[in-house]
């Protein structure tokens, strides 16, 4: 799909604004979300979801929304995410966004591990990780397998592990996701014997 930038947006029922990023999943290089600002006065930007995307042209992109449903979205925090060089997705590669996605250095994806589709996991980045007896982190970035492209684990970095090394949280490790807050099913002594590994980013 081809997505034009610093193009008008519609919705079903008037404009809603312009088009400023767009963001990709790097394991597929398929585009997940748009960014777009409102119009004035309000001239927020938000995360709209490609499948809200009915149609596109060289001037303008139509949602397949109400204004109102797109006044609900999800404000945009570009924190959330990285910078990618992929120029065949837009004019100025400094307007594609990526998701924070990681594969393994060398493969840990066991048949046990059911990866979940990209953008079905309602988790962000930087979101709290409790386990059951206390505080564990933030997460970091989201382990991939690199055939299927699906999550299969939560990252949390540790400054004291050399190179790019990550605690990884498989998850099914998951018990309930509130606002910010991840709660997993393990205890602290559990989730530090679980093994840091070796990642590839994509931006790297």
């Amino acid at each position: 799909m081809e997505v034009p930038l610093n193009v008008e947006v519609h919705c079903s029922d008037g404009r809603c604004g312009r088009s400023t990023h767009i963001v990709l999943n790097p394991a597929t290089e398929q585009i997940t979300h748009i960014v777009v600002r409102e119009k004035q006065p309000s001239r927020i930007e938000r995360l709209v979801p490609a499948v809200l995307i009915q149609q596109t042209a060289a001037e303008v992109i139509v949602l397949g929304c109400t204004l109102e449903e797109f006044s609900a979205l999800e404000p945009f925090n570009q924190t959330e995410f990285v910078y990618g060089n992929l120029p065949h997705h837009a004019t100025d590669p400094s307007l594609t966004m990526l998701w924070p996605y990681v594969v393994p250095a060398k493969r840990i994806v066991g048949d046990k591990i059911r990866p979940i589709p990209p953008g079905q996991l309602a988790v962000r980045r930087g979101a709290r990780v409790e386990a059951t007896d206390g505080r564990v982190g933030r997460v970091d970035e989201f382990l991939v397998d690199p055939d299927s492209g699906g999550i299969t684990h939560l990252c949390l970095r540790e400054a004291r592990l050399r190179g790019d090394r990550v605690k990884c949280i498989p998850v099914s490790q998951i018990d309930e996701i509130r606002e910010k807050v991840v709660y997993l099913k393990a205890d602290k002594e559990t989730i530090a014997s679980m093994p840091s590994v070796a990642v590839k980013r994509w931006w790297q």
